[in-house]
């Protein structure tokens, strides 16, 4: 029984190795791009529509919204890495549906590398925002005394991200694949639908928890632009 793809290794030369994850990753990643482009490449501006591009204009529709709701007022910024981020987890943990498929994210290695990109992430839109001096001051917010904590709530956070998402994947898995030896045949196809559902949840949370980070990183320049609308409308 294994507890994560990275120990199904297909090929190795010295630390270097090509294992289960990053075959897996790599497969995602390029029926993702393909599908994508297969997509955009029908996609119309009148009013009958394909099937697909309703189903495209409803998740990007839908990330769009929910990026606006978390507090980002313009999402077409930010909806390219989030959205890809959660497709990528969501069709990762879809596809468990296929015999014999072990996600991806349930490999810490892949989780973290999801989490490191969160957090370059957050500094990257923040300077953008706010310029370097501005997000580098708000590790000093509200007092300078609380830089260390700042810094170590930015670490905890990218480390909190990928262990949460880890954890949930992989003990999802390892449950299935207990009451596969154990249980009648209808059970774990309960399971395994209830995992789905999990792993849907899962990339929602990843997806949001990163669009408030972002979004903490970038709110204060949105506080000074109201208080200088409101001065200019007070005269």
């Amino acid at each position: 029984m294994r507890l994560s793809p990275d120990q199904k290794i297909f090929w190795q030369h010295g630390f270097i190795n090509i294992n289960l994850t990053i075959v897996t990753t790599w497969a995602l990643m390029i029926i993702l791009v393909l599908g994508a482009k297969l997509i955009n490449r029908k996609l119309k501006s009148e009013i009958k529509t394909t099937r697909w591009q309703n189903i495209l204009e409803m998740l990007v529709i839908g990330m769009r919204d929910q990026i606006k709701d978390v507090g980002l007022n313009k999402p077409e910024k930010y909806i390219g890495f989030i959205g890809t981020m959660f497709l990528f987890i969501v069709t990762s943990n879809l596809c468990t549906i296929f015999p014999w498929y072990e996600p991806p994210t349930g490999s810490l290695s892949t989780t973290a590398a999801l989490a490191i990109c969160v957090f370059i992430a957050v500094p990257f839109f923040g300077i953008a925002e706010r310029g370097i001096k501005g997000y580098l001051r708000s590790y000093l917010q509200p007092s300078f005394i609380m830089l260390p904590f700042n810094i170590i709530s930015e670490l905890s956070r990218t480390l909190a991200l990928a262990v949460r998402l880890f954890g949930n994947i992989m003990s999802g898995g390892l449950i299935i694949t207990i009451l596969l030896s154990i249980a009648p045949f209808f059970f774990p196809i309960v399971m395994s639908a209830l995992g789905m559902l999990t792993g849907m949840v899962q990339a929602y949370i990843f997806a949001i928890l990163a669009t408030v980070y972002i979004t903490a990183a970038t709110q204060e320049v949105k506080k000074k632009k109201i208080k200088t609308l409101k001065k200019i409308q007070n005269g």
